[in-house]
């Protein structure tokens, strides 16, 4: 069954679709929450609130990629779950992950910075689609899906030292870039 044909059935308001949805994608989400949460019983839990997120939302939503839809519930679902079981203590993979992107832009809360931040995001996608594919590939595997190094240079079969490379002069383009157009770092 193909993304439009599930979506459909989410509009039909059928429950085919949750099942149909995590038979195909339930894997992919499952290895966006693990990469985040690193535990089994929480990232079981962001699955089924990925199910009933995406139940309550199809309709009014209509999304173009239903992977991509999905793929984003469970990721802010994680990362929602991640800042509740890490309150006061931290995770060291998440947090390096952030602290590799913190040269390249602020993280605060005020209505002002979020604003930018949405502003930022956008100047970043735009700055990924200037690369050539496999760069984009590892900055998206690295930054978006939390993948190890290690993991990244298997599937790429890169060396790690090559993959950490690339990250880094991206990174490095990145902060340049974001600072020709104006973004507030």
């Amino acid at each position: 069954m193909n993304e439009q044909d599930m979506i459909d059935l989410f509009w039909q308001r059928s429950e085919r679709a949750v099942i149909e949805a995590s038979e195909k994608f339930g894997s992919y989400c499952r290895r966006i929450a693990w990469n985040l949460l690193k535990n089994r019983e929480d990232v079981e839990e962001c699955l089924n609130d990925t199910w009933l997120a995406a139940w309550n939302r199809i309709p009014p939503d209509r999304p173009d990629r239903l992977s991509v839809y999905l793929g984003r519930i469970t990721r802010n679902i994680a990362l929602d779950r991640y800042d509740y079981n890490h309150a006061k203590m931290r995770n060291k993979n998440l947090n390096r992950l952030l602290s590799e992107l913190d040269e390249c832009a602020v993280w605060a809360d005020s209505a002002e910075v979020q604003y930018e931040k949405g502003e930022t995001a956008r100047l970043i996608s735009r700055f990924l689609w200037e690369q050539e594919q496999q760069k984009r590939v590892l900055f998206i595997r690295r930054y978006w899906y939390g993948d190890t190094i290690r993991s990244i240079a298997a599937v790429t079969g890169m060396s790690e030292s090559h993959v950490k490379s690339l990250l880094f002069r991206m990174r490095k383009s990145l902060k340049m870039y974001l600072e020709q157009e104006g973004a507030h770092l």
